[in-house]
Order: structure tokens, then C-alpha cells, then sequence
């Protein structure tokens, strides 16, 4: 049968289950646009910019069963894309980036958009595949999809050419799509290693990341069985359910909250699920480690990368607790943990106090907005946030109880994240209360695409913590530098920008206007209208996270730096 190639393509995204394309159309990607109109399932939606493209697709992945999609221009689309691939690569969320390509039938060089995308995206994506013959445009997306969404999961890029998307070629058959991943299988006996270990320990503790997200179940019933307290990395901040008295809270090192401290202080074996020990998670590797290290991943790359494990076990989480939880129910006494409950309930009621100390009349506390919020939402209610000061507010602040309902950008960091990334969820959740929280600053970049949201008809929310500043960087150069460089943000009417892309606007004033517009913002008359929320934020309280990280860095100065650096503040204040 005869199909042109932009036919093949589509059909091969409908068979995978693609619902939403993200992009803008343009000379090398045109028919594959004029051929998704003509599809019953998937609606391709039209962005400002191909960074956002990128960002909602991964709040697609992150929020849905659904793979975020790409359908962009080769070259400048891919370049402005980049952000977004780069973030679902560090993050392992998975993404298929369809992307046009120059025609490789005319044998002419320095066409338009011509580069090696290859050479271009090879860092920042698990594979990449052109397509060079019709009957292959298939297989090739199956094989694109199965890539993406296996192991550890990670965007992959496919290009294809600009006349095999036009002309119809030969192809024998349009064949359905078979699933063909396969988990690694794992030795079993290592599980019951681990549970030894964790049984016999005296203070063993839990730590889990965005890879055991599908295992909260079998997280629980583990939590419980070996009274061990839990700690999430920011990224698997709702991995475990905010409302369990085992949860402490994010991180357990010097960058955490008092109940994640206090919890972890003693422990001599640590269960660790879903993450890599990263940076960010560690509070800049400031965590200490027990020697009886379990570590589960699907990716055994990040085995030994930080700190060493006892035990490695590369499998799916889901699977591996499963079997773990059945051996601990089956070896192990359950152990009272009303002690260590008690603990972790009164340190998280007496810093949640030190957020309430006071009603301020000048700016919006951290503490009341937060605690507000959470009165005007609830367990089924999708946050997205930002990169920057507010995120490790929420991440101290903000109580999440499902799973896959915080998503923050985390390893690759990149501001700009919330503002599409919210369109992407709720597109995919459209019963579902959709909240982005986000800085001015990140704000600044990708909030045009509240456009996006006006054009959809979506009814989201974004509230900006607007305090002038790019504010942990500013922050972090006011502490030890007394100084401000070029983190100072120009004087922007957000109710300007509202007015522009059709969205409601509110603003919060101070802590005394904070109720009295949070219920006309959760009342808004138009549930199809975006609203932005301008929040007068005091960042003047800083995190634990922000605490923390300055703490162990300085530490790990030599001691003549360590003057140095001192001196140098002390002389600027002393002076300022």
C-alpha cells in the first residue's frame, strides 16, 4: 500500500497513544501538521515558544499515562527545545521529540535548518533515529517510544525528512503496537539480604526519589513493618504521602527540616529507592550515609556514584518492594515506632509555628500563604513548581499526599519550568485542580504561554512570588557577599501581562488581603480562564535548604579560604 510518510507517522503516534502534540509548524514539519488535523485522537497545540513545547510535555509525562510529545522544526525548534529535553533526560522523565528534517533527495547543501540534529541533541537524549524510508517510519516510533519509556526513562529524538513526509512510499503493512520492554530480572536473594539488614538495624531509615513514585503502597506497608522514618528527594517529594506520621519530610542532612534531622540522626541502615544521591537531593552531598546501604534503582549506572552500597539491587521499584515487603511481613516483628512518630509530629508542628509567628502588614508570609493553600486544595490537586526560592518552600511547606502530584524541575534546574509545564497537566487532568508556583523571575521567562492556557480554555492557576529579585541567588550573594549582581529584577506589572494573554488577576498584598483574595481566586466566576496570582513574597526566613547548603559548602573550605571568605563578609558588612 502507498502512505506518505507524515500518514505513517501519525498513525504510529496513535498506536502508542499520544493524545497531545506541542509545537509550532513551520516549512519542514508543515505536512506532518496538515496530517495530525486530519487525526480523531491527537490534538496538536500551538505554543509561543518550543521551550515551551518542551515543558509541557513534560508535565504531560509526569502527570498522565501519556508520553509528552514534540512536533517541532529541525534546527531553531530544536535549539529552543533543548531546555525542556535536556530537563526530561537529567530528570529521567520520558518525551518523544518529533522533529521535521531537511530534504535529503536534492543533494543540496546549506538548505534551510540544516545541521546535524544528531550531533546536536546526542547528550541530552537516550537515542536519536532519522528516518530514511517509509517503511521504517513505523518501527521506528514504536522502537523510539519503547526506548523512552523503559529502564530509566529519557527523551528520544526522531527526525524526519521533509520529503518523506510529503510523498507516498511502499509499505507492506500498518502493524499495531506490542509492547516489548521487559524489566531486569533481579537476584531475589538480595532482597532478603536487605531485609536482614534492615530488620537487625536498631535505626534503619527510608529514602525514596521520583523512581518509586507507582510504589507507595509497598513503601508504606514497608515504613511500617520496620518503623523507619521516610525522606523523599525533592523530585520524589509525593512519592510518599505527606499526612503518614512516618514522613519527615525533604532530604535528612543538614539541608532538612528539624524532623528529618532528628529522625535520621542514629540511622545505621538506609533503604534508598528511586534516586541517584544527587546534589540537589543531598543538600550538596552534605548527607551522611550508613554503611548499610540498600540501594534499589532500574538504572544500575547510579550504583556506588556518591555513596556505596552494601547491597545494589538494579530493578523496577514496584517490583522489587513488592517481594521486599512480602519477606519483612513474612521474617520480621513489627516494630513500635510510636516513639519515633511522636518525634517527627511535634518537630514538624514546632517549625510549622516558627512560619506563624506573626501577621505581616507589608508582604505575603511563606508560612500563612502556604497554609492557606493548602485549606483551598486537596489530595487530588496537581502542583508544579519553578526553579528557585519558592520551590524549597514548598518543598519545607507544602503537603502533598499522592504520588506524581508535586513535579519540580530538579537536575537539570531550569527555570521557565511551571508556567507551560501546568498546561501540560492539565490538558491530561482536566477534573483536576492544576496550581503553578513560580518565581518572577522564572515567570519572566515562559509566561507568555498563559496565552496557551487563555487559547485552551484552561481554568489553572499560577501564583508568582514576586519580590523584585531572582531571589535564592540573590540571597545566597547577600549572605556572604553583601552584594547584589545583577540579580535585581526590573519593575514588571504582572497585571499588564494578564490583561495581555486574557487571565484573571489577583494580587496579594500582605498577610492581613491573604484570605479574603484566596477565596475570590478559588471562587473565580470563569473556571475556563487562567488566573495569575501577583504574591508580594518575604523571603527575608530562609529555608532549611538554603541553611543547610551554605553550611556544608563553607565546611569544606580549606581553612585559609575559609578566612578568606569570612574576612571578606565581615569587612562588607562592617562597612555597609
Amino acid at each position: 500500500m502507498q502512505k506518505t510518510g507524515a500518514q505513517l507517522v501519525v498513525y504510529a503516534l496513535e498506536q502508542i497513544g499520544v493524545k497531545f502534540t506541542f509545537g509550532i509548524p513551520g516549512v519542514h514539519n508543515i505536512e506532518l501538521y496538515d496530517e495530525v488535523n486530519n487525526s480523531e485522537q491527537i490534538e496538536p497545540i500551538l505554543v509561543t515558544h518550543e521551550g515551551g513545547a518542551s515543558f509541557m510535555a513534560l508535565g504531560s509525562s509526569c502527570t498522565s499515562d501519556q508520553i509528552g510529545t514534540l512536533m517541532i522544526v529541525p534546527a531553531a525548534g530544536t535549539t529552543h527545545a533543548m531546555s525542556g529535553i535536556g530537563e526530561a533526560f537529567l530528570d529521567g522523565i520520558p518525551m518523544l521529540v518529533i522533529s521535521g528534517g531537511t530534504r535529503l533527495d536534492t543533494g543540496r547543501h546549506y538548505q534551510l535548518h540544516q545541521l546535524n540534529q544528531g550531533n546536536l541533541v546526542k547528550e541530552i537524549t537516550k537515542a536519536y533515529f532519522k528516518i530514511t524510508s517509509h517503511e521504517e517510519a513505523i518501527s521506528t516510533i514504536y522502537k523510539a517510544f519503547d526506548i523512552a519509556t523503559s529502564g530509566e526513562p529519557g527523551p528520544v529524538f526522531i527526525e524526519v525528512p521533509t520529503e518523506i513526509q510529503m510523498f507516498k512510499g511502499e509499505v507492506k503493512s500498518l502493524p499495531s503496537y506490542k509492547k516489548n520492554i521487559t524489566n531486569p530480572e533481579f537476584d531475589q536473594s538480595a532482597l532478603v539480604a536487605a531485609a536482614e539488614l534492615l530488620t537487625k538495624a536498631k535505626n534503619p531509615g527510608i529514602y525514596i526519589g521520583w523512581g518509586a513514585a507507582g510504589a507507595t503502597k509497598e513503601l508504606i506497608e514497608i515504613a511500617e513493618t520496620i518503623g523507619a522514618p521516610v525522606s523523599t528527594t525533592l523530585q520524589g517529594k509525593a512519592s510518599f504521602p505527606a499526612s503518614h506520621p512516618l514522613h519527615t519530610g525533604f532530604g535528612f542532612g543538614p539541608n532538612s527540616v528539624p524532623a528529618c534531622q532528628k529522625a535520621f540522626k542514629n540511622c545505621d541502615a538506609l533503604l534508598a529507592v528511586g534516586v541517584r544521591f544527587s546534589e540537589i537531593g543531598t543538600g550538596s552531598f552534605g548527607v551522611s550515609v550508613p554503611e548499610n546501604l540498600i540501594h534499589i534503582d532500574i538504572n544500575q549506572a547510579v550504583f556506588h556514584k556518591n555513596y556505596p552500597a552494601k547491597i545494589a539491587i538494579q530493578a523496577d521499584a514496584k517490583e522489587a518492594l513488592e517481594m521486599l515487603s512480602k519477606i519483612l511481613k513474612t521474617t520480621a516483628i513489627k516494630r513500635d515506632s510510636k516513639d519515633l512518630q511522636e518525634l517527627i509530629k511535634k518537630e514538624k508542628q514546632e517549625y510549622f509555628k516558627e512560619w506563624h509567628v506573626s501577621v505581616n502588614k507589608e508582604k505575603v508570609s511563606p508560612g500563612h500563604f502556604f497554609n492557606s493553600l493548602t485549606k483551598h486544595t486537596n489530595d487530588d490537586t496537581f502542583f508544579i513548581v519553578d526553579d528557585g526560592k519558592h520551590t524549597y518552600l514548598a518543598a519545607e511547606l507544602l503537603p502533598v499526599n499522592k504520588a506524581r502530584h508535586f513535579v519540580s524541575p530538579t537536575d537539570f534546574n531550569c527555570m521557565g519550568f511551571c508556567v507551560p509545564a501546568v498546561i501540560g497537566a492539565k490538558l491530561h487532568n482536566p477534573n483536576n485542580q492544576v496550581i503553578g508556583i513560580v518565581g518572577d523571575g522564572g515567570f519572566l521567562m515562559t509566561g507568555l504561554e498563559t496565552l496557551t492556557a487563555s487559547t485552551q480554555r484552561l481554568g489553572v492557576i499560577y501564583f508568582i512570588f514576586h519580590d523584585g529579585e531572582l531571589g535564592q541567588i540573590s540571597q545566597f550573594q547577600k549572605i556572604p557577599l553583601k552584594r547584589k549582581v545583577a540579580t535585581v529584577i526590573g519593575n514588571v506589572q504582572f497585571k499588564g501581562i494578564a490583561d495581555a494573554v486574557g487571565a484573571a488577576y489577583y494580587p496579594i498584598l500582605n498577610d492581613l488581603d491573604l484570605e479574603q483574595q484566596m477565596n475570590a481566586i478559588f471562587n473565580h466566576p470563569n473556571k475556563e480562564q487562567p488566573i495569575i496570582v501577583d504574591v508580594k513574597i518575604d523571603y527575608s526566613k530562609k529555608t532549611y535548604m538554603t541553611k543547610g547548603v551554605v553550611k556544608v559548602n563553607l565546611a569544606r573550605f580549606s581553612l585559609k579560604e575559609k578566612i578568606r571568605f569570612l574576612g571578606r563578609a565581615a569587612k562588607r558588612h562592617l562597612m555597609g
